[in-house]
């Protein structure tokens, strides 16, 4: 029963932070405004990380290279550590290859993760309360993934229709991930 609980405590502080390194290299790529507040928030959650980082490893163009390796080196330890908490000990050298590469679908299933909730948000909240001070920053980050989805789909009397096949999409992509880790590395 420890195991259990100390599992699911390293698998929501895990999540929580590879969803915030993600979300700051995501922020980077739309260019989200450094002076938003949530931007502000997830920089100083992950600056310990990122900065030491961004010394060896530069962003380019769009892509936050820094906060994506950052990322993988989390899903990395979280899947150690998960395998440390699971079995008792430490992982063959023969698993750490596929850990390694696991480590990488782990950090996918955790941005498909990430786009679910932001599209159940801001699908929730354009019915209940469109006017929230979040609803800006949301609409900036899933607006890259529902615009073509809102072009491809016919209009249906003023119904969008988009985030829920996003969210159809999302949730697919999070199995197929989750059935390849754990083929991989028991992930």
């Amino acid at each position: 029963m420890i195991g259990n609980i100390l599992n699911f405590v390293i698998d929501i502080v895990f999540l929580l932070f590879g969803i915030a390194l993600i979300l700051r290299a995501w922020a980077y790529a739309i260019r989200l405004h450094p002076f938003n507040p949530y931007s502000q928030a997830v920089v100083r959650a992950t600056d310990w990380m990122v900065q030491p980082l961004r010394k060896a490893v530069r962003p380019s163009g769009k892509v936050d290279w820094p906060s994506l390796l950052a990322c993988w080196i989390t899903a990395f330890v979280y899947l150690l550590a998960t395998w440390i908490v699971l079995t008792g000990q430490l992982p063959p050298v023969q698993s750490l290859l596929p850990a390694l590469l696991s480590s990488l679908l782990t950090m996918l299933r955790w941005v498909f993760n990430l786009i679910l909730w932001l599209t159940l948000i801001q699908a929730v909240l354009s019915w209940v309360n469109p006017l929230a001070p979040v609803m800006p920053v949301l609409h900036m980050l899933t607006a890259p993934l529902l615009d073509p989805i809102r072009r491809a789909l016919p209009t249906l009397g003023g119904i969008d229709f988009s985030p829920l096949v996003l969210l159809v999409l999302a949730q697919i992509a999070m199995m197929v991930l989750q059935h390849v880790a754990f083929s991989l590395f028991g992930a």
